[in-house]
């Protein structure tokens, strides 16, 4: 037993979860906690330039390592503008750990400057939110770490109350909680499931993001193989299956998704696999037929107007197995039917006429980014049509937010990406407007030496409104970025801008900028209407 600042308990709990960095704005408050990381081998505080930049990076974080993220926000306004990136953790599922200043508890019902109730703040969009007790540090860290990691993965809060990081307490000699382990499906289910299949004469696989993290990649090809089975996937479950399979059908939602609803709407069953409707409801592209959902929570289906005929609750790569092992005959899909329809999907999303639009800027790029090299992508047009084009050789490769789908994701995510993987390429694809919300977080690149290449679709337009508009026969009102130009000048923040306004110049800027020794803004000027054909169509009739 020894006694230990509350700061220092509150780093050396981190560190024992896998914790190496720590993202966020600092407050006074803080000061202790930075003092601990200061002096305590690896874990390194990132300073960001706004503490929504920070949550991003921790969602993130979370993600490629499977430990937490760890982001800190003081007090008020620190605390709302990390809840942005907090609520992306929550509706993406990435295991967080979100602290904050708080109150000390002779304050916190007082009137007091930039006092607010966090834990009311934080409590919809974290999986739990508490606050520290001096004499329970560990237990309450490793809580924490227990919930954002068990079940679902998402956020969890935890409060630090002002006066609380220099007190030296005993630190309680407890190890990091297990990570709770899921129960196997119900065996009268798994029977019902495989029966299900067996009955099928046209089932569809549909893939979300749970399926990505269940280890079960190598199965459901063979599986999807051996049956001849088609397979469509939500967006955050791009990697899966390779683009060039005989079984892919495309990916839900994105463009051109009513090419890709040809095939599933002649299913006649649905197999769901780790799906989380966050991403994309059920209703909105399922044929009227039964729906079989593996996953280890109770399925959101509107059963009024559609059949839920197994909700196989459970560990997913245990259930998987009892499927993939069983026998069933070959099912009779016209596999070279879908063949023709992907080609023609893909056909439709290259670059007409040598035009320098979006899909000719994805085209180059993927073939400038190895194949090993991480993508991350904003919010805007050019995420459906990175979510249907983007060639993702495997999981974790490409990184975009779906179930939160907040604008001002890609540069932050490419920083963690970055930073975890320095061995790796990274690039960004950010539209102006996005890049507008968090273009500060290149100073994070700069200080922390990041090799990034940022590219930069300015079209100056909020493509995916615009055409929302259009499509109401609304004049065009509040969507420009601004009349015409570029992002302006050759440097921004430190980091270099090279611009691009046809695909010779943006070819020879990637490769100057994939070279360089630090991060870079590939600037590729492009006309939005390319967009206008490709997104926004429906998924079923």
């Amino acid at each position: 037993m020894s006694n230990k600042t509350v700061a220092q308990q509150v780093v050396d709990a981190l560190i024992d979860l896998g914790v190496k960095h720590v993202f966020g704005v600092p407050s006074g408050g803080w000061v202790d906690y930075m003092e601990a990381m200061r002096t305590t081998d690896g874990i390194d505080f990132v300073l960001a330039t706004h503490e929504g930049g920070a949550g991003f990076m921790a969602d993130v974080y979370g993600r490629i390592t499977g430990v937490p993220g760890v982001c800190f926000g003081t007090f008020g306004p620190g605390a709302t503008n990390l809840a942005t990136g907090v609520g992306s953790a929550y509706l993406d599922r990435s295991p967080m750990i979100a602290l904050t200043d708080e109150m000390a508890s002779d304050k916190r019902n007082r009137i007091v400057q930039m006092n607010i109730d966090h834990q009311a703040l934080f409590a919809p969009i974290t999986k739990k939110t508490t606050r520290l007790e001096a004499d329970k540090v560990r237990e309450i860290i490793f809580d924490a770490a227990q919930v954002a990691l068990s079940d679902v993965p998402g956020p969890v809060h935890v409060g630090l109350p002002a006066g609380m990081s220099s007190q030296v307490t005993t630190v309680q000699d407890i190890a990091p909680y297990a990570i709770k382990s899921q129960p196997k499906a119900d065996k009268e289910l798994i029977k019902q499931m495989q029966t299900l299949f067996a009955d099928a004469k046209k089932p569809v696989i549909a893939l979300g993001m749970r399926a990505v993290t269940s280890g079960i990649q190598d199965q459901i090809l063979k599986f999807a193989e051996k049956y001849k089975v088609p397979v469509v996937l939500n967006p955050m479950a791009k990697g899966m299956i390779p683009e060039d399979h005989p079984c892919y059908a495309g990916v839900l939602f994105h463009a051109l998704s009513d090419v890709v609803g040809q095939t599933h709407q002649q299913a006649d069953l649905v197999v769901s696999i780790g799906y989380d409707e966050i991403e994309f409801n059920y209703e909105d592209w399922i044929p009227n037929v039964p729906v079989v959902s593996i996953d280890i929570v109770a399925t959101d289906l509107d059963t009024a107007e559609y059949t839920l005929a197994c909700d196989v609750l459970g560990d997913i790569k245990f259930s998987v197995e009892q499927l993939v092992k069983a026998d069933f005959a070959e099912k009779s899909w016209d596999l070279p039917a879908v063949a023709i329809r992907k080609a023609d999907m893909f056909a439709q999303m290259t670059s007409q006429n040598g035009a320098f639009g979006p899909c000719a800027a994805l085209d180059i790029l993927r073939e400038k980014l190895p194949d090993d090299g991480i993508m991350t992508c904003d919010v805007g047009a050019h995420i459906h049509l990175i979510g249907q084009k983007w060639p993702t050789p495997k999981p974790g490769l490409q990184i975009m937010t779906n179930g939160w789908s907040a604008m001002g994701f890609a540069i932050p995510s490419a920083i963690t990406a970055k930073i975890t993987n320095p061995d790796t390429s990274v690039c960004a694809v950010v539209g102006d407007g996005g890049f507008l919300m968090t273009a500060g977080e290149l100073a994070v690149a700069v200080r922390e030496k990041l090799k990034i290449v940022f590219v930069l679709f300015t079209d100056n337009d909020l493509a995916l409104i615009r055409i929302k508009q259009e499509k109401k026969r609304n004049p065009i009102y509040g969507t420009p970025i601004r009349e015409r130009g570029t992002i302006g000048g050759d440097n921004i923040f430190g980091v270099p801008v090279i611009k691009a306004f046809e695909p010779a110049e943006f070819d020879a800027a990637l490769e100057q900028a994939f070279a360089a020794d630090g991060p870079v803004i590939v600037e590729a000027i492009l006309n939005s209407r390319e967009y206008d054909d490709l997104v926004l169509r429906k998924d079923k009739p």
